[in-house]
C-alpha cells in the first residue's frame, strides 16, 4: 500500500484517479479548494482523506508534505480555464505555476523520499503549430498564460527532478472525457457540452464547419497511461503525450454519438472563433514505449460515457 496526494482530486480527471487508486489499496489525501471539482465526485472511504483548501496556501501545504510522507504525488490542481487565464494571469499563475514550485521545493529542501512525481500539463503547449502529429519534442508554442504556466511547470517539474534527483514525469494531456466532466465548466470538453445537450433535447453550437480535429482519449485509457507511467522506473524527467494517436472531426464524433444514442443531435451553426485550434493529434510513441495501448475506441468510450451521463 502506498501514501498518494492528489491535488486537484475533486475534479474530473482527479477524482476518477482517486477511484482507481482506493481500488488499487492506496491511501489517498486529496487536496481541492472546489473551484471546479465537486466534493460528491470523492469517493468516500477509509482511505480517502479530503482538505478543502488551495494549493496556494503554502503554510497548510508545506505541513502536509512534511507530516504524510507521500510515496506518491499528482499534481492536476490548477485553474483550467484558457479564457480564466486570459482574465486573471497572474492569480491563474499562482496556482498552475507557483504553487506547483513551491511543492518541489519543500520536497528538496527536506529531501522528502518520493517514489514519483506526476505533473499534469496540457496539448494546448503546442498551441497552432501545424506539424501533426505533435510529439513531445515538437514546436512549442503557447498562445495564453494558461499554456504558458503549464509548459514552463512542466521544465521546473522536469529540471528540479534532474538537478535535486527527485523522480518526476510530466503528462500532456489531450481531450479526455468520461464521466464526471462538468458542463458547467467554462472549459468544459466538447463532449460533455454534446451529452448535456442529447440529455436535455437542447441545441449545440459548433463554432466553424466541424472539420476540426482532436484526439480524444477516454478516462479508463487515461488511468492506464498514468499507471503505466508512475509504474516504470525508467518514466523519469520525461513528458508524455497522453492520447490515442487517432484523429476524430467534430462531425464524425457527432454522426457516432447519434449512433450510441440513438437521438438526433439539433445543431446551430456559428463563426469559428479567433484563436481556437482546427488540427490536433498526438504521436504517442513514447507512451506505447511503455506498454500503452489504448483500449477504447470512441465508439465504445461514448458508450460507456452515454450510460454513465444517462443515470446522473
Amino acid at each position: 500500500m502506498s501514501k498518494v496526494l492528489v491535488t486537484g482530486g475533486a475534479g474530473f480527471i482527479g477524482s476518477n484517479l482517486v477511484d482507481q487508486l482506493v481500488q488499487d489499496g492506496d491511501e489517498v489525501i486529496v487536496v481541492d479548494d472546489l473551484s471546479m471539482g465537486l466534493a460528491s465526485n470523492i469517493p468516500s472511504s477509509p482511505k480517502v482523506t479530503f482538505y478543502e483548501h488551495s494549493i496556494t496556501d503554502h503554510g497548510f501545504m508545506k505541513d502536509l508534505l512534511l507530516k504524510e510522507q507521500f510515496d506518491y504525488i499528482y499534481l492536476l490542481a490548477a485553474i483550467a480555464s484558457v479564457a480564466d487565464s486570459v482574465a486573471r494571469p497572474y492569480e491563474t499563475h499562482q496556482i498552475n505555476q507557483e504553487a506547483n514550485i513551491f511543492i518541489l521545493e519543500i520536497i528538496r529542501q527536506h529531501k522528502l523520499p518520493i517514489k514519483k512525481v506526476l505533473f499534469t500539463s496540457s496539448a494546448a503547449v503546442y498551441g497552432n503549430n501545424p506539424e501533426l502529429p505533435k510529439r513531445e519534442d515538437s514546436t512549442i508554442d503557447p498562445l495564453t498564460p494558461y499554456a504558458i504556466d503549464k509548459f514552463a511547470t512542466e521544465r521546473f517539474v522536469i529540471d528540479y527532478g534532474k538537478l535535486y534527483n527527485i523522480p518526476t514525469v510530466a503528462v500532456r494531456f489531450f481531450n479526455v472525457y468520461g464521466p464526471r466532466q462538468n458542463p458547467k465548466s467554462p472549459y468544459s470538453g466538447v463532449l460533455s457540452l454534446i451529452t448535456e445537450c442529447l440529455k436535455n433535447q437542447r441545441v449545440f453550437t459548433l463554432f466553424g464547419d466541424g472539420e476540426q480535429t482532436r484526439d480524444f482519449i477516454f478516462i479508463q485509457d487515461v488511468l492506464l497511461a498514468l499507471h503505466l507511467i508512475m509504474s516504470n522506473s525508467q518514466a523519469v524527467h520525461e513528458v508524455y503525450n497522453v492520447a490515442t494517436g487517432k484523429q476524430s472531426s467534430l462531425l464524425n464524433i457527432i454522426t457516432d454519438y447519434q449512433k450510441v444514442t440513438d437521438q438526433s443531435l439539433s445543431v446551430e451553426y456559428l463563426p469559428a472563433r479567433d484563436g481556437d485550434i482546427i488540427h490536433s493529434c498526438a504521436d504517442i510513441t513514447k507512451l506505447k514505449g511503455l506498454g500503452f495501448n489504448s483500449k477504447y475506441t470512441l465508439f465504445l468510450g461514448l458508450s460507456d460515457y452515454w450510460v454513465s451521463a444517462s443515470r446522473n
